[in-house]
């Protein structure tokens, strides 16, 4: 049976996916219907107390389309999807690398914006090397940044250091902060404190992390910024996602 998407996203990024994936020779239409094959939802699906992202219950949703469609979006863990099928970009590796790529260039456009120097003069601490921490390091050092990654495992910091990035463990980067201009951090708990930031004022601070990892009223909280700074691109990972997953699942 050829796909027949019903897309009910609200964010941009969706209906540059939606775009995209029409574009592809993908069957779209905009209400439910019994020839449905996939419910398309926005990526990340779900806000914190369970509603759909753009609003409202998903339930009665459900209701007005065939059982045995198949829900694509991101996060799918809501128990309400329990008896169906699901495509989680978000648990998808080469979705998760691409989207850690945009972040990263959409983060260097806020800390370009927030800086009162060039990135050559910029001293940076990176705090986390997951795929977020490492995308963003090679972004900075190719625009001349002096990166320093602080890092929890010695496996890593070791990796850091055969890269040629300066590295520090995280209980080392205190000392480090009078220095550096620019701090981005990637990792989700709270890594330093209101009074342990207030030795770098004029430092940018940026927090990517799902939960706050930094503390203050300075510290720019920037999360899904690939829907918000680029969400053409997000949109057309989205959908070239969902082409090969679906293929995958056809073979």
């Amino acid at each position: 049976m050829d796909m027949l998407i019903y897309p009910v996203g609200t964010t941009k990024a969706c209906q540059y996916a939606v775009k995209t994936l029409r574009q592809s020779g993908i069957r779209i239409i905009d209400h439910p219907a019994p020839e449905v094959t996939h419910l398309m939802l926005d990526v990340p699906s779900f806000a914190g107390d369970g509603s759909l992202r753009g609003g409202g219950d998903l339930a009665p949703l459900l209701r007005m389309l065939p059982s045995d469609i198949t829900i694509v979006g991101g996060n799918l863990q809501n128990p309400q999807l329990a008896p169906y099928r699901t495509l989680d970009l978000l648990a998808d590796p080469l979705y998760l690398a691409k989207n850690a790529a945009i972040t990263a260039e959409c983060t260097l456009r806020i800390a370009g914006s927030e800086l009162e120097t060039t990135f050559q003069d910029t001293p940076v601490l990176i705090i986390g090397w997951g795929r977020i921490g490492k995308a963003l390091a090679r972004l900075l050092r190719s625009v001349g940044a002096e990166v320093t990654v602080a890092a929890r495992k010695e496996a890593d910091r070791a990796m850091l250091a055969a890269l040629g990035y300066s590295q520090v463990s995280m209980e080392d980067i205190p000392p480090l902060l009078p220095e550096i201009r620019l701090l981005v951090n990637t990792a989700p708990a709270i890594v330093l404190t209101r009074s342990q930031l207030s030795v770098c004022p004029d430092c940018v601070k940026i927090d990517l992390a799902s939960q706050p990892g930094l503390e203050g009223t300075d510290v720019i909280a920037a999360r899904g910024l690939p829907g918000l700074y680029a969400p053409e691109s997000s949109g057309k990972r989205i959908a070239e996602t969902i082409l090969r997953l679906t293929k995958e699942v056809k073979s």
